[in-house]
């Protein structure tokens, strides 16, 4: 597929990436959902240039000109920091929270992975062939769909937090908190093994997407005090966390997007 025909995924991508760019560059810090980065002389200043290269690399992304070398560009830098999010589920594996942040940036990391595939240039690398084209696609898919696993878990292991950020005005918010949770966990499977996965990556977008306005809505942004208990006060924690899910609402539209209907593997010729 050309970049054009990508859309309306990739520039919903573009956006989220963009409003977390500016995020960085505005707070001369990185996004809280890189965290922990280690204090280091300079540290504000690498901030700001990672914000402005997300910036960059998104405006990229949605011009023909520079749409490859863009596409190319993103996938190390999402790859660095799932990197960052490694060693704290090294050392506390016993912990979903940690995993869940895993997670968030693993489905992020495989929505990236869509765009280098498809609009990288590289299937006819010796070194990258594999990683893209059709090739590319399927690594994306059990990448987004094992990371949502621990994303919906975490429905279930704090299920009491869960239902206390869904709106008060909705009935049933801990059975809600319960399904949606479920309903993650079984859209991760589907895709990561091809069942349904086409459909399972489009639940998987909705149900993302109306988290990021029923939870961390323009409402939020403004309130006096945090929404979740611990979090620092300010606009910046709830309008990050809204634009990560809207982040992964993205990837997984990307998912969709370039998933057939038929969902069966790719069947590898030697």
């Amino acid at each position: 597929m050309t970049g054009k025909k990508q859309q309306p995924a990739l520039s919903l991508l573009c956006a989220g990436l963009i409003g977390m760019g500016t995020l960085s560059v505005i707070a001369q810090d990185f996004a809280f959902d890189w965290q922990p980065v280690p204090a280091f002389p300079g540290r504000s200043i690498v901030a700001v240039v990672c914000g402005l290269f997300m910036i960059a690399v998104s405006a990229g992304l949605l011009y023909d000109a520079t749409r490859t070398l863009a596409a190319r560009a993103l996938l190390p830098f999402l790859l660095i920091w799932q990197c960052l999010k490694v060693p704290a589920v090294v050392k506390v594996p016993q912990i979903e929270g940690v995993w869940i942040g895993f997670g968030e940036v693993g489905m992020l990391l495989a929505g990236g992975w869509v765009v280098f595939a498809r609009l990288a240039a590289l299937e006819s690398a010796p070194v990258f062939g594999r990683i893209t084209g059709e090739a590319g696609i399927r690594i994306a898919q059990v990448l987004f769909g094992l990371a949502v696993i621990p994303v919906g878990l975490g429905h279930l292991v704090y299920l009491q937090i869960t239902t206390d950020l869904v709106p008060s005005w909705l009935p049933f918010r801990a059975t809600l908190a319960w399904l949606t949770g479920a309903a993650q966990i079984a859209c991760g499977l589907g895709i990561a093994f091809a069942i349904q996965a086409r459909r399972a990556a489009l639940l998987e977008s909705v149900l993302v997407l109306l988290f990021a306005f029923l939870v961390w809505g323009p409402d939020t942004w403004l309130a006096t005090s945090p929404k979740l208990a611990g979090t620092p006060p300010g606009f910046r924690f709830p309008l990050t966390a809204f634009l990560i899910t809207w982040l992964v609402g993205a990837a997984a539209l990307l998912i969709a997007q370039n998933t057939p209907s038929n969902t069966a593997p790719p069947v590898r010729r030697v």
